[in-house]
Order: C-alpha cells, then structure tokens, then sequence
C-alpha cells in the first residue's frame, strides 16, 4: 500500500464552491453540449486512430456505467479496447471497496486479460479514483485521464460534499479520507492529464488542474461539469491523449484549429 503523501497546499484555502448559477443551469448545458454531438461529427471523426490498447472509464459520484456509454462507445469505433468499470453507481468506498480494493481488482483484470497496461479515465469522483489506483497499481496502468475531478484543494469546494456524506457514509474529515485526497493530490507514477472547465457547476475548477511536471498536463474546454462526458471538445481532447505511444507520451498540441477550440496551458 503507498504511503500518505504530503498534506495539501494552503494555495488552495480561498478556493469555494462554484456559483448557485452555474450550479442551476449544469443541466440545460449538458443537454446543449450532447446535442451538438452531430454538428461535432467531422471533427470527432477526424482524431487519431486508436492502437487498441485496453481503456477503462469510472464514472462520477452517484453515477454508473450509463453515464459513459457516449464516451466509451466512442473510443470503441476510433479502436480502443474500451471497458465499463461494472461497480455499480460510484458511491464512493461503498462501491470501490474501502481501499480501492474492488477497483485495483478489476483493472488487474483487464490488465491480465488484454496483457496490456490500461488507461484509465475517471469524471469528477472517478478521476480522483483514477489516481489512486494508478498510485497503488502503476505497473497496470499506461496513463490517467480525470474530467473535472477535484483532487487538489478542500473537498468542501464543491456543491455536493454534503450528499457525498450521505450517501456514501464517508466523512471528508476522517483520516482515511484526508490521507487519501493528499495521496491523490500528487501526480501519479505515469503520464496524468487533467480536463477541466472554468464554468463548472459542481466543482471548483481551480482544484481540478494538474501541477507542473515532465508527464502532466491540462486542458481546458467550454462547458459545464454534467456534460464532460459527452462534451465534443472532452472526446477529441481524449482521443488525442490516448494517441500518445506508450513510450512517448507528450503534452497537447494546441496548434491549427484546435488553437481556436482549446485556450493555453496552465498549471495549479
């Protein structure tokens, strides 16, 4: 088991929950953004070839397999080897077990059935998932991927904390939960990029980006947190991270159009 990495960074301390406003209109965005999907089609069509390497996408908090099936669908016709995580709804440690252990247990599984290590793709709570199994299982894992997730700062800046409490039965005050968020807060052992998006509903952005690194990265889009799974700049954003060989992996172009659709690089 990896040890409890350094405690979070006061940087973060000012950092609060997204506005009532983006919070109320989280849906009507995210309807707007899946339903522009066709008008999106030449440019989605047009990402880089999968490899067929084995991708496994984690959904987010209170959220099942339903939820990516846009995403995962997706990778399958560009080529990847796309699998559900089939842990039910992500409730947390209820669902991934209270060590990530049901988790760890089924990427080693697509790992020892493809004989190929596995990206990992995680939305909000599951790209906080995401970095703790790469952590405790890097040698299974080709390169992590999180939409929105916030591993870096107070888990308080989120409009939701409260029924996280509820439903999963985990105190975000507990030491088992603050070991863990400071575990996943540093980059994990392999190439970790981080999409996120200033008009975030649910949760602060500001604590959904990669720090500086020779393997991260991060890429903003337009778009609300909802919707992150069927966002067309989230999927080409994703196919081209996949694209990266396994040995190579290097940050995003932002060269031709996709300067126009993607603003520049930042790090927290």
């Amino acid at each position: 088991m990896a040890t409890a990495a350094p405690k979070l960074s006061d940087r973060y301390d000012t950092v609060r929950a997204p506005s009532a406003l983006l919070a109320l209109t989280e849906l009507p965005r995210a309807l707007v953004e899946l339903g522009s999907l066709p008008f999106a089609a030449p440019m989605l069509a047009a990402a880089p070839r999968g490899d067929g390497h084995p991708v496994l996408v984690l959904p987010g908090f209170i959220a099942s397999d339903t939820s990516t099936g846009v995403l995962r669908r997706y990778l399958k016709r560009l080529g990847y080897d796309a699998h559900a995580w089939e842990l039910g709804r992500n409730l947390g440690p209820k669902a991934i077990g209270h060590e990530g252990e049901k988790l760890i247990a089924r990427l080693h599984a697509i790992h020892d059935l493809t004989g190929q290590k596995v990206s990992v793709i995680g939305w909000s709570l599951g790209g906080i998932m995401a970095r703790l199994v790469a952590r405790r299982a890097p040698d299974a894992v080709r390169q992590v991927i999180t939409l929105g997730s916030p591993f870096a700062g107070s888990p308080r800046a989120t409009n939701v904390w409260r029924a996280y409490e509820y439903l999963t039965g985990q105190k975000i005050d507990d030491d088992h939960t603050r070991n863990q968020l400071s575990e996943v807060a540093v980059p994990p052992p392999v190439p970790s990029t981080a999409i996120y998006t200033r008009e975030d509903g649910v949760v602060a952005w500001q604590n959904c980006m990669e720090s500086s690194g020779p393997e991260t990265d991060n890429i903003e889009v337009h778009g609300s947190h909802c919707g992150l799974g069927v966002n067309p700049a989230v999927l080409y954003a994703v196919a081209d991270r996949l694209s990266q060989p396994q040995d190579d992996w290097h940050p995003f172009q932002r060269t031709g159009l996709k300067g126009l659709v993607y603003p520049s690089a930042g790090h927290a």
